[in-house]
């Protein structure tokens, strides 16, 4: 009888460079490195993992396509540890989610999960700072006050959200929000047809809710906030569903791309 050996049971053996960048990695965490600061350099890193230069320098280039670290050449050069950026991380999710069909009513079904609880979390937390950057945030995106195009409106619609994820100090379900409403802000698109005064009537309501939203958390009344934002989020799916919001192309589209002027079939907003 043959016997079972990993090599047989379809178990991916690591390269070299990626078991070298695990280790990196956990020399990051062992001597607890923040964002800016520097690895050892190439000779170091070669001769602590007794490996060549070339394993080294491919560890390296994996982890900056990663977004971990910065490689820099010169006699100076090497890596830096970066924080890992919001639109890399989107990128990585957008690749995973090419094949998956992902609709606006999936995103908006989590959405109405998370964003209740992200804003009744973060009503302990929130300073005065944080409440004039929300009221300052309603009358950008308020058609009433604000002078700026529909489109920036929209997409102050979702800094407001953003805001209220920075307050929130559980790290993972802040993560879901804000990628969520990256995808919404760089993702969702309106057709041409949709009537400009239908923009209007969605903007006006979403400054209502988030004047009633930044009051409620000003009393410190988290059930408030929970149940005032519940709501907004289904009357938000509601509009962006009869407002014929799609999703422009499929989800792998660079990040940086999406950043560029929409094309005249459609209007980018949240």
């Amino acid at each position: 009888m043959a016997t079972t050996t990993p090599d047989n049971l379809g178990i991916k053996q690591l390269k070299r460079s990626d078991l070298v960048a695990e280790e990196i990695k956990r020399l990051i965490t062992d001597k607890n490195l923040s964002p800016g600061d520097r690895l050892p350099r190439e000779s170091e890193l070669q001769a602590q993992f007794a490996v060549s230069k070339g394993t080294i320098r491919e560890a390296l280039k994996s982890l900056e396509v990663q977004g971990l670290v910065r490689i820099s050449t010169g006699p100076t050069g090497g890596g830096t540890i970066v924080e890992v950026p919001l639109d890399r991380t989107l990128q990585f999710l957008q690749n995973y989610l090419f094949f998956k069909e992902v609709t606006i009513e999936h995103i908006y079904t989590v959405r109405q999960m998370l964003e209740p609880e992200l804003a009744a979390g973060a009503v302990p937390h929130l300073t005065e700072a944080d409440f004039e950057a929300l009221e300052h945030s309603i009358a950008c995106c308020d058609p009433t006050s604000s002078r700026a195009d529909l489109l920036s409106q929209r997409r102050e619609d979702v800094n407001f959200h953003d805001i209220l994820a920075a307050a929130n100090p559980n790290p993972f379900l802040r993560f879901n929000c804000e990628l969520i409403n990256e995808m919404i802000r760089q993702l969702i698109v309106f057709g041409n047809r949709t009537p400009q005064a239908e923009h209007r009537r969605f903007g006006e309501a979403n400054a209502a809710i988030h004047r009633e939203i930044t009051q409620a958390a000003r009393a410190r009344d988290a059930e408030k906030v929970r149940r005032l934002m519940a709501q907004h989020m289904a009357d938000a799916a509601s509009s962006v569903k009869r407002m014929k919001g799609r999703l422009q192309g499929r989800l792998i589209l660079d990040a940086d791309t999406l950043r560029r002027p929409a094309a005249a079939g459609g209007k980018r907003a949240a």
